[in-house]
């Protein structure tokens, strides 16, 4: 199963995606992503709940209330209907956030086991709204995304794991 949150191409390349994709692969994302990719795709809008071989996806929002492409244009705006994902597996539900800010829907998410959340500030979270987010969803363990590549730093990842009220785990970057 691939998961796809958005059809930015950082998110949604039809390339890699091609490039990990088997015959049995299902896919898994909002529909200005699914227009770009082919297969055994399963379009979702926030609020969605599929199974998907036996995983259990929910789909949740994702957007920005205070990171603006110009004024009053966000990079993520909620009316796109961009989506971060929670997936129970083994009885852990574990929470991608998606490209976001720290938004009113996390506080209802109930109990996470892992969460994957962005701290590079510009286009998502910073590492300040990070840690409120983390304080919010409180899972057992966090872990800062959306750094490398030149989109965010391992110093802004390293300042969440500081600060963050829950265990960090930083993840080695290729």
């Amino acid at each position: 199963m691939i998961l796809i949150t958005h059809d930015h191409s950082d998110h949604c390349s039809p390339g890699d995606v091609a490039r990990i994709q088997g015959d049995d692969t299902a896919i898994v994302t909002v529909a200005a992503a699914a227009a770009k990719l082919k297969g055994d795709i399963r379009i979702v809008k926030p609020g969605d709940r599929v199974t998907v071989k036996g995983i259990k996806v929910e789909a949740l929002p994702a957007y920005n209330l205070n990171k603006f492409r110009s004024p009053g244009v966000p990079f993520h705006p909620q009316e796109s209907g961009y989506v971060g994902f929670v997936i129970t597996l083994d009885g852990q539900r574990i929470y991608h956030a998606g490209d976001t800010d720290h938004i009113p829907e996390m506080a209802d998410l109930g109990e996470i086991d892992i969460t994957f959340l962005p701290v590079s500030g510009t286009y998502v979270m910073t590492t300040d709204e990070a840690v409120e987010a983390a304080r919010t969803i409180n899972p057992k363990v966090a872990i800062p995304m959306h750094i490398g590549r030149g989109i965010g730093s391992l110093e802004a990842a390293r300042a969440f794991r500081e600060n963050a009220p829950v265990e960090v785990v930083i993840l080695d970057i290729e």
